[in-house]
């Protein structure tokens, strides 16, 4: 009880004199349940998926392959945590990825908990799962 109250004392002081707070590591995703069980999620609620060809931490879906599955972009400052990594794709820009396997969406999911994307592509294409 101590400690918490000891960080709502640094919180408000800082608050009070216009300090910056550090911002506090999330994870890039989170956890929802779909037809397919636990599925990662992205912060709208829609659902990531992997991708067969990709490999080595490095993602194969560029050009036109990311207009139709938009890759779960990381800002250029991100840093790998535990089981989330950045990837970096052909163009320079970050990507996170889960267990060393860079994350997309589908464009046509069209709301929370869609899956259409499962299987695509003879099945390279498959829900992330934790």
């Amino acid at each position: 009880m101590a400690r918490r109250t000891n960080t709502l004392r640094f919180v408000v002081t800082a608050l009070a004199l216009g300090l910056a707070l550090p911002a506090l590591a999330a994870d890039p995703a989170a956890i929802a349940d779909t037809a397919k069980g636990k599925t990662l999620v992205d912060a709208k609620g829609m659902t990531l998926y992997t991708f067969d060809r990709d490999a080595g931490g490095k993602s194969a879906c560029n050009g036109p392959c990311a207009g139709n599955w938009p890759p779960l972009m990381a800002g250029a400052d991100a840093k790998d945590m535990g089981a989330w990594s950045v990837v970096t794709r052909d163009d320079g820009a970050k990507q996170w990825a889960y267990k060393g396997k860079p994350l997309y969406t589908w464009v046509k999911d069209t709301k929370a908990g869609d899956i259409t994307g499962d299987g695509f592509l003879n099945g390279a294409w498959h829900v992330a799962q934790p």
